[in-house]
């Protein structure tokens, strides 16, 4: 049987979209299917075979060889260690398939992008390459985090509006002993930008794309790297920060000099410090009760030459403004009492929908 034949008779383990007819759901995955195969220039049909039995396996996979035994996969396990050994897809084209397919969007149309590290742990696999320290986190009690060897990949996924888990993955990446999390982030956001621009995912005129990420980034690094981009980020600061306002009037004095960068410290655990926010937002919700949010215009960082901005040593270091919010909510499920959050946005001039959007 040709290789065409075989394609053709596969079945479609895969979700449809539930807002769209069956018969275009079907011709859609269809569709991409063919562009799946396609990205596999050696070992073809054994790796697809592979991922089909993947994604029709009953429960977690723990062995390769078990996906030998799925209905899905035709060959015998040594196909599949040969596969896996001399096979070979290109990611390019994999990733330019991903972005041509329809992307699920913010209940007001908008895109939204989540990034993060997600660890494949390999503690007993010795022999496997370039294997990091991988920082798990312990439930509850941070004295139980240990570091455990596996694969760090930097992953980058497009987020639906709602309740909901389901992500569109757009990117993954693996982080290499010498790579440095937030430039191979910086890097994977402009070319996943690039390709949504020429799916015509996004066009000009469309409103600016979001893009969420937690407290190990930096973001304000990342918001200047991609300040020609029209993104939005916002990020999750740790409760230990500080943030800094704008300087008042300058006041000539008998020596005159060089008039102040940097204005008032905003400490996050010093309420003292606070001056009076710029919006106030206040929602009632299902799980949280009601949820306070508290924005101050035009805060930055103060930045240092260090990390990213190590680049930058023989110039002046750049004053990014942004928006900081804080959001306090009444319980969590359980009825634990929560900490506040803290978080900047690269926008200024936030109105209070822009404020509840960034934390929702």
């Amino acid at each position: 049987m040709s290789s065409n034949e075989a394609r053709k008779e596969r079945p479609l383990p895969m979700s449809l979209p539930v807002d769209v007819p069956g018969s275009e759901a079907l011709g859609l995955l269809s569709r991409f299917r063919v562009e799946f195969y396609e990205c596999l220039y050696a070992r073809a049909d054994a790796l697809f075979e592979l991922t089909d039995a993947v994604l029709c396996a009953d429960g977690p996979v723990k062995t390769l060889v078990e996906l030998s035994l799925a209905a899905e996969h035709r060959r015998g396990h040594g196909a599949l260690y040969a596969a896996l050994d001399r096979g070979w897809l290109e990611p390019v084209r994999l990733r330019r398939a991903l972005a041509s397919l329809p992307l699920p969007k913010a209940a007001d149309g908008r895109i939204v992008l989540a990034v993060d590290v997600s660890h494949w742990l390999r503690p007993d696999a010795p022999t496997s390459d370039e294997r990091l320290f991988c920082h798990v986190y312990g439930r509850g009690d941070r004295s139980s985090d240990q570091f455990v060897p596996g694969w760090p990949y930097s992953f980058v996924a497009a987020l639906e509006a709602g309740r909901t888990s389901w992500v569109a993955l757009l990117d993954a990446v693996r982080l290499g002993q010498a790579d440095d999390a937030t430039q191979v982030t910086a890097s994977q956001l402009r070319d996943v930008v690039s390709r949504l621009t020429l799916a015509g995912h996004w066009r000009p005129g469309d409103p600016e794309i979001l893009i969420v990420m937690d407290s190990g980034y930096d973001i304000a690094y990342l918001s200047h790297v991609l300040a020609d981009l029209p993104v939005v980020l916002v990020g999750r600061l740790r409760s230990d920060r500080v943030m800094l306002r704008d300087p008042g009037p300058a006041r000539s004095g008998p020596k005159g000099g060089r008039p102040p960068r940097h204005g008032g410290v905003l400490t996050f655990a010093k309420p003292d410090t606070w001056h009076h926010p710029d919006v106030t937002t206040s929602t009632d919700t299902t799980r949280y009760g009601t949820a306070e949010a508290t924005a101050w215009d035009r805060m930055h960082p103060r930045l240092t030459h260090r990390g990213p901005w190590l680049e930058h040593a023989d110039e002046e270091l750049p004053i990014l403004h942004g928006t900081l919010v804080r959001l306090k909510v009444e319980h969590l499920p359980g009825d634990r009492d929560p900490k506040p959050v803290w978080l900047w946005s690269s926008a200024v001039g936030a109105m209070p929908a822009d404020v509840d959007r960034w934390w929702q």
